[in-house]
């Protein structure tokens, strides 16, 4: 449905006037016929028909498209009254912003926040009846710090809520101490892991470390009975010399 053509300052072009609803076009959409429809109003039109309700010309809901630019912007300057006139709101604004100052427009009727409470009301005079609403909540005047809800809470037992929030408080801390000693042997068990892997790398290298110095003794005991071999033959020559 469109926009109610008795909100509207000044004249309204015909052109933009939803052609199912004859009101003005709100969220509108555009046929290849030109015809201009409030999206709702031709989306609910297209579930039984399947064409244009003007020319009768055949259409469907992938050919719609959105209003001309200029259109638009017509549409757009068109200056409309709030639509809580009637509960006293002055406020004349163009469409464009229309729905903006609605959302915020104090004489707006809202329901109140409290459970329970049905009452509808001014958005300005909320706080006053938040204040004074039958169903807000409030601490139990005895100090056992219940909430009061509403007039059957007065009534309450303090003694028993306030058994039932020392269990909830007992039944929480339970539940902490597990949690923190769950967690604390998750850490336990992650470092005893991490240490496990830490002395196997460790092994590994020592073994590497010994299985290199093994390599290097070898080494050196080769080169050393390399270098007898060397000293020997260098007596046998040094002999044979003399000789000659």
């Amino acid at each position: 449905m469109g926009y109610d053509t008795e909100r509207f300052v000044g004249y309204v072009n015909e052109g933009l006037l939803c052609s199912i609803c004859r009101d003005v076009l709100e969220d509108p959409l555009q046929a290849p016929c030109e015809h201009a429809f409030c999206t709702a109003c031709i989306h609910g039109w297209l579930v039984h028909h399947s064409n244009c309700p003007e020319d009768r010309q055949m259409i469907d809901v992938s050919l719609l498209r959105p209003l001309y630019r200029y259109m638009r912007n017509d549409l757009n300057r068109l200056q409309l009254h709030c639509k809580n006139r009637e509960y006293g709101c002055e406020m004349v604004c163009s469409l464009e912003s229309i729905d903006r100052h609605e959302r915020e427009c104090e004489y707006s009727q809202i329901a109140c926040s409290n459970a329970g409470c049905t009452v509808q009301i001014e958005r300005r005079n909320l706080d006053g009846h938040l204040a004074v609403c039958e169903y807000r909540s409030r601490e139990c005047p005895n100090g056992c710090g219940y909430t009061i809800l509403s007039a059957e809470d007065t009534q309450h037992n303090c003694v028993a809520e306030l058994r039932t929030e020392l269990e909830l408080l007992r039944s929480e801390m339970i539940c902490r101490v597990e949690e923190a000693k769950h967690e604390m042997e998750s850490r336990l068990d992650s470092q005893r892991r991490h240490m496990v892997q830490k002395e196997s790398i460790l092994q590994n290298e020592i073994e590497e470390l010994k299985s290199q110095m093994s390599r290097m003794m070898s080494d050196v005991r080769s080169l050393m009975a390399a270098e007898r071999q060397h000293r020997q033959e260098l007596e046998q020559a040094e002999l044979e010399k003399r000789e000659l």
